[in-house]
Formats: C-alpha cells, sequence, structure tokens
C-alpha cells in the first residue's frame, strides 16, 4: 500500500491558513502590517517544515507545532494562527498516534491539553464565557488520537496478516525439503547399521565357515532378526505416527549446541523455552550459534548466559557474556570475516524480527534479537523504564513551562465570578465519554450505561453553565461518542485480535480472528436506547431554552434526527466488520491454500521415497529373510549386498531429485499425512497435537483414510488460533475423530464443508462441549453403491 507525500497535507494547510489570514481580511479591505507578514512567515515556515517531517520525529514535531502557533498566537490578530492551531495541531498529534506507543500519545495529548489550559488562564484567567472552545479542541484531539490508534491498529493487523502469510510461504516450500531430509536420515541410519551389520556379518561367518561353522546359524538368525527390524523401521519412514515427534525439537538442538561449546571450556547457562519447528526457530538457532561462536573467538572462557523465551506475541533471544578472564588469550580473534554481525540482523530481518548488539555495562557483550512469536504479530520494541521516567519528567517540564505564557502580552478582563462556566463543564462530560470509550472492549455494557447516563448529563451542564450559546451544539457533540461506541461494537466482529490474547495489554496479532460478537438483541437494545437517551437530551435542551414549536414536535424531531445518526453509526459499523471480515477471509483461505500446497508436496516426496522403498528396498530384504530361513548363508549375504545397494542408490536419488511429481499427479494425503499437517501448523503459529489411539487400524478403508484426512484438514483451516487437538479413534467399526480447541467449526459453513464429506460415507457430526469441541464418526465398512445411490 503506497503512502501519500508527507508534504502534502503541510501544504494544504498553509495554503488554508494563508486563505484565513491574511486573504479574507484583504479582501474585506483590512491590510495586514508588515511586522505581522513577516510574524506570520517565520512561524508558518518551521511549522511546515516540521510537519512535514512529522512521521520520523512526531514528538518533536507536535512540540515544535504547538510552541510555534502559541508564541505566533500573542501579537498576531484573531484567526492569524487558526488553521495551523487546530488542524496542524491535530495532524501532528494523529501522527504521534499511529506512528509512538499508546502510552507516549497519551502522555502528549495530556500533556498538550494541560498546557494550553495554564496557558489560557496565565493570559485570561477564568473567564465567564462559555467555553465551548475548550469542549470542541478536546474534541478534536480525541478524535484525531482515536483515528491514529485505528490506523495504527489496522496497519498491525495488516502488517501481522502480511508476516503469517510470508510465514505460511516460506514454510510451504520448506516443508517438503524438511520431508526429504528426514526420510534421507532415517534411511542412511537403516543402511549405516542395520544392513550394513548383516553384511559385515554374514562375510565374517562365510569366512570362518571352515573353522568355526557355528557362527553361520549365529549369522542367519541375525540376518533374520535384522532383516525384520529393516522392514519395521522402513515401515515407520513411509507412515510416521502422528503424535511421534522423530526429530530433534528445536530446544534439543540448542540444548546439544550449548553442551558443544561447553565442550569447548566455554561456561553457558540456558533458559531456552519449547521452540515449534520452522523458520522461527531455525533464527533462534542461528543467531545464538553465531553469538557463541563470537564469544568463543573473541572471549574464551567468559561465562555466557543464553535466554530464549516463546511468548504471544514475541520471541526473545538474547546472548549476554561476560568480560573475559584476565590473562586468556584470544586465539580466534582473527579468524571471523567480520560479515558476522550482518548475517545476524539479517536471520532476525527474514523473519520480521529487529537484532541489538552492544557491550554491556559490566565490560561484555550482549547480542539481543525480537523476533515474532506464536501469533506473527510485528515485533515492538521494548521501552526501558527509564526512559519512561524521562518522557513523564519532560512533560511535567513542559506542562509548567512559563517563559511561553510571558512572551505573549495580551491583556483581557478576568473575571469575578465564582460560578464555575459551561466550558468546563462540558470538557469533564467529553473526558468522562473519551476515558469510557478507552475501556469499551473490556467492558462493553459497562460502558454504553455510562454513555446513556452522561448523554443525559448535557442539559445539566447547559442550565449549570448558564449556556447562552447554540442550543442543538452541545446535545449534538455528546452524540459523537456515543456513535463511535455503536460503530466499534457493530464492527467488533472485524477486531484483530487473537482468541488467547484477547483482554491483554497486547499488540494486534499477526493473524486475524473474529471475536465472539455480541447477539443482535443486544446492538438493538443500545441503539434503542442511546436514540431515546440522546433524544430526551436534545428534547430537554431545547425546551428549557424556550421555543414556540409544541414539546411534542420537538421531541418527534429530535428522536427522528437521533435515530438517522445512530442508523448511521451501525450502518457505518457493519460495513466495516462486513469489509474486514472479508479480507480476513481472504487471509484464511489463502493461508489454507498454502498449507494445503505444503502438506500434498511433502506427502507426495514421501510417497515417491516410499515407492523406491518398496520395490527395491523392501523386496530384496525380505529376499534376505526368506534366503536366512531357508538357511542359505551365501544367498544371504548377497540379498543383503543388493538390498544395501539398492539403499544407497535410492539415497542418491533422494539428494539429486528436485520437484519431479507434477502437480495434477500428486497423490491425495490420507490419515498417513496428519503429522505433516500438524507440522506446518505449528511452523505457522498454532499448537496442534494429533493423536492416534492403538486401536486405529494401520490400513483403512481408501475413502474413509481420504475423509478423515481432508475432515482433519477444514477442522484446523477454519480461521482459529487456540490450541488444537485432533484424536482418532476406533471402536466398534466406526472412526471417531475428536476436536478440540476449534470453535469456529460450529459456523454454518464449515458445518457444511464437513457434513459434504462424511455423509455420503453414512458418517455423522455433533458438537460437544464445551464449545470448540467437535465429535466426527465414520464408519469404517463404506455403505455400499445402492445405498449411496440413495
Amino acid at each position: 500500500m503506497k503512502r501519500t507525500d508527507d508534504r502534502l497535507l503541510p501544504v494544504l494547510l498553509i495554503c488554508a491558513q494563508a486563505l484565513v489570514w491574511p486573504v479574507a481580511p484583504l479582501l474585506r479591505g483590512t491590510v495586514p502590517t508588515a511586522a505581522d507578514l513577516l510574524v506570520a512567515a517565520l512561524v508558518a515556515g518551521p511549522v511546515t517544515a516540521a510537519l512535514a517531517l512529522r512521521r520520523t520525529r512526531p514528538v518533536i514535531t507536535l512540540i515544535v507545532v504547538a510552541a510555534a502557533c502559541a508564541v505566533g498566537a500573542g501579537p498576531l490578530p484573531l484567526g492569524a494562527m487558526a488553521v495551523f492551531g487546530t488542524a496542524g495541531v491535530a495532524l501532528a498529534l494523529f501522527t504521534v498516534a499511529t506512528e509512538r506507543d499508546t502510552f507516549t500519545t497519551v502522555l502528549c495529548v495530556v500533556t498538550l491539553a494541560l498546557w494550553q489550559f495554564l496557558q489560557n488562564i496565565t493570559l485570561h484567567g477564568l473567564s465567564d464565557n462559555n467555553g465551548l472552545d475548550l469542549v470542541l479542541i478536546a474534541l478534536l484531539y480525541a478524535t484525531a488520537c482515536g483515528a491514529g490508534f485505528s490506523v495504527r491498529r489496522t496497519r498491525r493487523a495488516r502488517q501481522a496478516a502480511e508476516l503469517l502469510l510470508n510465514r505460511a510461504e516460506t514454510e510451504r516450500h520448506r516443508l517438503p525439503a524438511a520431508e526429504r531430509r528426514r526420510m534421507e536420515r532415517e534411511l542412511h541410519d537403516v543402511s549405516a547399521h542395520h544392513l550394513t551389520a548383516v553384511v559385515v556379518t554374514a562375510g565374517a561367518a562365510l569366512g570362518l565357515r571352515e573353522r568355526r561353522p557355528e557362527l553361520a546359524a549365529e549369522a542367519l538368525e541375525f540376518a533374520t532378526e535384522t532383516g525384520r527390524e529393516v522392514t519395521r523401521a522402513l515401515s515407520a519412514v513411509r507412515a510416521p505416527a502422528p503424535s511421534r515427534e522423530e526429530l530433534p525439537s528445536p530446544e534439543e538442538r540448542l540444548h546439544s549446541l550449548i553442551a558443544g561449546f561447553r565442550r569447548l571450556n566455554q561456561p553457558v547457562e540456558y533458559e531456552i523455552d519449547p521452540l515449534p519447528d520452522g523458520a522461527v526457530a531455525d533464527a533462534a538457532y542461528g543467531i545464538v550459534r553465531e553469538a557463541l561462536t563470537n564469544v568463543a573467538r573473541h572471549a574464551p572462557g567468559a561465562h555466557t548466559t543464553v535466554t530464549v523465551r516463546y511468548g504471544d506475541t514475541r520471541t526473545d533471544v538474547v546472548v549476554t557474556s561476560a568480560a573475559p578472564p584476565s590473562g586468556t588469550a584470544a586465539h580466534g580473534a582473527g579468524l571471523g570475516g567480520g560479515r558476522g554481525q550482518g548475517f545476524l540482523r539479517a536471520r532476525a530481518r527474514e523473519t520480521g524480527g529487529t537484532l541489538a548488539t552492544g557491550p554491556t555495562p559490566e565490560g561484555g557483550w550482549e547480542v539481543r534479537a525480537i523476533l515474532p512469536g506464536r501469533t506473527a504479530a510485528p515485533v515492538e520494541h521494548v521501552v526501558p523504564r527509564s526512559y519512561r521516567a524521562a518522557q513523564v519528567v519532560a512533560a511535567i517540564g513542559l506542562c509548567f513551562q512559563p517563559l511561553l505564557p510571558v512572551l505573549i502580552i495580551r491583556t483581557d478582563a478576568t473575571s469575578t465570578s465564582t460560578h464555575v462556566s459551561a466550558g468546563v463543564l462540558f470538557t469533564l462530560l467529553a473526558a468522562a465519554q473519551a476515558v469510557a470509550l478507552l475501556w469499551l472492549r473490556r467492558a462493553p455494557r459497562t460502558v454504553q450505561l455510562a454513555l446513556l447516563a452522561l448523554a443525559l448529563l448535557w442539559p445539566m451542564a447547559m442550565s449549570v453553565g448558564h449556556y447562552t450559546g447554540p442550543v442543538l451544539l452541545p446535545p449534538t457533540l455528546s452524540m459523537l461518542a456515543t456513535c463511535a461506541a455503536v460503530l466499534s461494537l457493530k464492527g467488533r466482529g472485524a477486531v484483530s485480535i487473537r482468541g488467547s490474547a484477547a483482554g491483554r495489554d497486547q499488540p494486534p496479532p499477526a493473524r486475524t480472528y473474529r471475536l465472539p460478537q455480541a447477539p443482535i438483541s443486544v446492538f438493538s437494545v443500545f441503539s434503542v436506547a442511546a436514540t431515546a437517551a440522546h433524544a430526551t437530551a436534545l428534547t430537554i435542551a431545547v425546551l428549557h431554552r424556550g421555543t414556540t414549536i409544541p414539546a411534542w414536535a420537538v421531541a418527534t424531531t429530535a428522536t427522528t434526527a437521533t435515530a438517522l445518526v445512530i442508523g448511521a453509526s451501525y450502518y457505518a459499523g457493519a460495513l466495516l466488520a462486513h469489509r474486514t471480515r472479508t479480507t480476513q477471509g481472504a487471509q484464511t483461505t489463502q493461508l489454507a491454500t498454502w498449507t494445503e500446497e505444503a502438506v500434498r508436496d511433502a506427502w507426495a516426496e514421501r510417497r515417491r521415497i516410499a515407492a523406491g522403498l518398496e520395490t527395491t528396498v523392501l523386496a530384496r530384504t525380505a529376499d534376505m529373510i526368506t534366503e536366512a530361513e531357508a538357511g542359505h548363508l551365501d544367498e544371504t549375504a548377497t540379498r543383503a549386498r543388493e538390498a544395501l545397494a539398492a539403499m544407497r542408490a535410492l539415497l542418491d536419488a533422494v539428494r539429486d531429485a528436485d520437484e519431479t511429481t507434477t502437480p495434477d499427479l500428486r497423490p491425495q494425503p490420507t490419515v498417513q499425512a496428519l503429522d505433516l499437517l500438524a507440522h506446518q501448523c505449528r511452523a505457522t503459529g498454532r499448537d496442534v497435537q494429533i493423536r492416534l489411539t492403538d486401536r486405529v487400524p494401520d490400513r483403512l478403508p481408501t475413502e474413509v483414510d481420504l475423509a478423515a484426512y481432508h475432515v482433519a484438514e477444514t477442522l484446523l483451516a477454519t480461521g482459529d488460533n487456540d490450541p488444537a487437538v485432533l484424536e482418532l479413534d476406533a471402536d466398534d467399526g466406526t472412526l471417531t475423530i475428536t476436536a478440540t480447541g476449534v470453535p469456529r467449526a460450529a459456523d454454518p459453513a464449515v458445518r457444511a464443508r464437513l457434513t459434504a464429506r462424511i455423509v455420503p460415507l453414512g458418517g455423522t457430526l455433533t458438537a460437544g462441549h464445551p464449545p470448540g469441541t467437535v465429535h466426527l464418526r465414520l464408519p469404517l465398512a463404506a455403505p455400499d453403491d445402492e445405498e449411496r445411490q440413495r
């Protein structure tokens, strides 16, 4: 998505400011003085330049714009800084909300509001005017911050989705290669140990047949047992159990790596969380390996700590080394090529993370990488507490900075009245509504009640504050917060939050999911109640001011106008939810497509190698067992050599083969491919376990085998992100698939796809308890053709 030129809006603002002043006074016959024009130019230049650079230094831009407008507003005529002081400051505040974290944004807006309030008191005192300008400024700032938060949340959701899809695409190409390497490694183990042992044992027995004839019987028995073990091992290679992990886990690889450095007399301590296999685990392994290598090269013997923390939104990889012991020579200091730091940053950047290196206060060195977590969310930088404290101190200093108000010379008559102005009351009510909106996601019902109660307080504030301005303006302003709540609640299904992270102070995730929406009746009740509350407030305000229009006409008009405004907000929220759900559906479909392609490619690779096993190695191994059972030692040795040669030829073919299976001829995955499906889901951030009980037959009917896999694939492609468990069991001629952690399986579209898979086979589907549990039953004896036709 292309971003507009940052210079466009500042240019438009300076043009608008020029039209307001001095062009408008010139058209009315008032000629500004040269001094005023010079001051305006001196203010407009820095403000425009700062706004053009607002994305790189948003907080500094806000300070420059606010200070320049405050200084220029003193000597210049009224309206000379109107556009810059409102739209310019709002644009700077909007940029702070989009580019910086929530704490910084809230601190900036509170500091700005307090600074302007104190400045106004210093200059004018507590005046008797209505103070509606304070309310409008507060609403402007709240709108700018809210829009900035929305843009930042949307941007982070889009970045998270792109990051997840990039990870899925990477894993799509990685899974077939990983499956090929797994089978190659296990085939090598079989050939290096079992078949080689048979060849050696048979050869030794043949050579010593004259002197030690008893070795022949032992060699034949060994060949028989080893041949059967080879058959079992190769069968496991062709179809590993989905619930069994044959490969070393990422944390086991890290443990082995650290153990190797410990053997080099490097004292290394570690705390490593379990990691899913995938690009993030590979990056973490590479970063730790490079960092430990640098420690061994430049600071041998230095105490080192390795920490790997895997969380919902981020993975922290920290390698900290102390200063090397005194008198230790760094023999490997000149062995590096100087490219290690670049490689470290490249590894982190490829996964969507960041990496920082630097010395520690104790004289050591630290490598700190922040990688995506299980949600694939964009990485957020950690802000130290000292920096937060410095921000607060600077904000307090700016709030009570006395120089700027002193520079502005303007004398206004101050008020001696003791009553509270309407502007103060309106500001307090608007602030209360803004605070309530901040809690809308966590406590929607409470916030709804609070907004309805606050809406009824605006007419009271008008009466107590002796408001004499436009009667319709305060009630209309009070509707903004309610409309924002209606829009947010209706569009809540489009919010991008992981189910596991909802309600926590975490950044939006990489993957987008639909939150549980309140029933439609809740929206209707709140919309009706909001319409009634605001119509009542508007009617009271108009009648209290006095009017010749009948009360019933005022109430009817107020209700109609309020209903139109609330209805428009409701409709806008519905459009937002529909658009975002469409985007999420496209992302989920793309993710499911890549997962399907990855599994199919890996399954095709497995079947290709398994076919070679069946036609060569297993056939010759079976011949070896037959000859050994028949007592033919010479033939047993010959068949063992043939099996070993066939295994080595197959290994060479596996190493040299590219993608030889055309997409149209890829075999359909079956239950034996569920381990690949679980591996792909874990690699893209979702914890998936698949368990097969001992009662599940090794060979299922073809249609049931295919249907069971596709059912599992459909359940895991619904867009949920909760940890999922799929358990397959067989009893009384029925295959039962129990899935937990799949709440969206209850959606009508998902149920329709599942039903289309299992009904032709006579299967059934039931939703279990707790929610998110599904039970599917497939008869192992498929119905005959007549029943299927009926």
